[in-house]
């Protein structure tokens, strides 16, 4: 299966090492670029890594259910970890909720071992784990509220503050945040100022009132009460101590917050993943409830395993359906289509082509397709970027710049030197003449060489010659005159 989009861009990413990038923490190329160094370029050699930790998920959770209650309760908790479609998918691609997931799990379990027993070790792995966070996202941030919450309302958790291993966790923690403070220092704030200002609106829209809707979909509807049912039963129970009062608030910490959060934040990206961490805990409790509520909630939590089972078949087998020609034509008359998995092989093998004819500067139209593009040419040549729209709206703008893999990197470093465009043709209506319309400039004497129509017209690609300007491109007043725009209503879309 080719990159995801974005992580073709954590592949670019991997090549470029850096205490962190315009949009992530350094962890996840940190990642890739271990796997590219031990298993070579490749699909494989990037997600490995990412593979391996994934499936370290369901023994975390073995360990945590283990030490809430039992033997019996850690291998249930373990099964409906890899039930849960949201975790049982998890490692298939290189992305940062991997480690990002698994940290908060690890970090769960230490604290969990830490309050019982208040060893060194637990307060020391808490602290590694919390610094991993740090490293791989900054919804890292999340773990530290929903701990604070358990630190601050339980009786338990208060006690905590005047224990020494607490405070040397919190110092182990904070050590993940150097390479986000130095970046973002380096950057003048490009980070923080993407994932607090630039993707969120930050007003309410009731659209988002549906997420319990997605929730009951990503997790399975059976599967996502009976999770909901043993939060509210751990809820209840939270007075009676450990671990009730741990399952209650560690959960209720991630689920209330990323539902509020969601209501003002962006709507634009996939996120019916940001909760997973709070459902970990309730995988644990949903067992043990069940051993004391009667044959009745057995049998129902049997049958959401299973169906939630049989939701990560179906995931992976989508995934596997993505991987394949036949498969993707199978789901090109769909709304299922996989269109950030697909037409990037063909996409630059026809540059390819083009360019043993004609040597050129290779440039794509936007950050995700230059991406692929040099991701599919195994990187051996750089693949520029224009200033997009959509760049911005992604937060990869300013690390383009960085690179000076943008507009102005391209001139400065190719300006009047042969030039082949690449452009993606296919998009959301509403964001066509913006994108498409504001290319022109960008390439002096344009002219169309070659179009690749895919999929019966859910992926198109053109191909222009031309030369780079010498000076920054002056926009048309109306981008429908642009002939890039005008083109691409040439092409035929289902």
């Amino acid at each position: 299966m080719s990159p995801f989009g974005d992580e073709a861009f954590y592949w670019l990413e991997s090549r470029h090492p850096a205490w962190g990038y315009s949009d992530l923490p350094p962890l996840t190329a940190w990642l890739i670029r271990l796997g590219e160094g031990i298993a070579g370029h490749g699909l494989l050699g990037m997600r490995w890594p990412f593979l391996l930790l994934g499936s370290a998920l369901p023994w975390v959770m073995v360990a945590f259910g283990r030490r809430a209650f039992d033997a019996r309760i850690g291998w249930q908790a373990g099964l409906l970890c890899m039930a849960l479609p949201l975790a049982g998918t998890f490692g298939v691609m290189a992305m940062p909720d991997v480690p990002l997931t698994l940290a908060i799990a690890v970090a769960l379990h230490a604290l969990l071992r830490a309050m019982d027993e208040d060893r060194l070790r637990d307060w020391l792995l808490l602290g590694v784990a919390l610094a991993v966070a740090w490293l791989t996202h900054y919804r890292a941030a999340m773990v530290m509220l929903a701990g604070l919450l358990l630190l601050v309302f339980t009786t338990r958790g208060r006690a905590q503050w005047r224990r020494g291993g607490l405070w040397l966790a919190l110092a182990v923690a904070a050590l993940g945040l150097i390479p986000l403070v130095v970046s973002n220092w380096r950057q003048h704030g490009a980070g923080l100022a993407f994932q607090l200002v630039d993707r969120n609106p930050w007003s309410f829209h009731a659209d988002a009132l549906v997420q319990p809707l997605e929730q009951a979909i990503a997790c399975t509807p059976v599967l996502y009460a009976l999770l909901l049912w043993a939060l509210w039963r751990s809820w209840r129970r939270r007075d009676e101590g450990a671990p009730w009062d741990f399952l209650a608030w560690t959960s209720l910490g991630f689920l209330v917050p990323y539902f509020l959060f969601g209501l003002f934040a962006d709507d634009l990206r996939f996120r019916a993943h940001w909760p997973l961490p709070g459902y970990l805990p309730l995988l644990a409790a949903l067992p043990a409830l069940c051993r004391q509520a009667g044959r009745g909630w057995r049998v129902a939590t049997v049958i959401g395993g299973v169906l939630g089972g049989l939701g990560t078949v179906l995931g992976l087998g989508y995934l596997a359906l993505a991987a394949s020609a036949q498969g993707v034509e199978v789901l090109a008359s769909s709304k299922a289509f996989p269109s950030n998995f697909v037409g990037w092989r063909e996409s630059a093998a026809q540059a390819q082509v083009l360019l043993e004819h004609e040597d050129a500067v290779l440039v794509a139209d936007n950050f995700m397709l230059a991406a692929e593009l040099e991701f599919q040419l195994d990187g051996r040549r750089p693949v520029y970027s224009l200033d997009s729209s959509l760049n911005v709206k992604h937060g990869r703008a300013p690390q383009l710049a960085i690179w000076q893999l943008d507009e102005a990197g391209l001139r400065t470093a190719h300006a009047g030197e042969p030039m082949l465009l690449v452009v993606s043709e296919v998009m959301r209506e509403r964001e066509m003449l913006e994108r498409l319309g504001s290319i022109c400039g960008s390439i002096e004497a344009p002219r169309l060489v070659a179009r690749q129509v895919l999929f019966d017209g859910r992926k198109s690609f053109a191909y222009y010659r031309g030369r780079v300007p010498v000076s920054p491109p002056a926009r048309l007043a109306d981008p429908s005159r642009c002939l890039f725009w005008r083109n691409a209503q040439a092409v035929p879309r289902r």
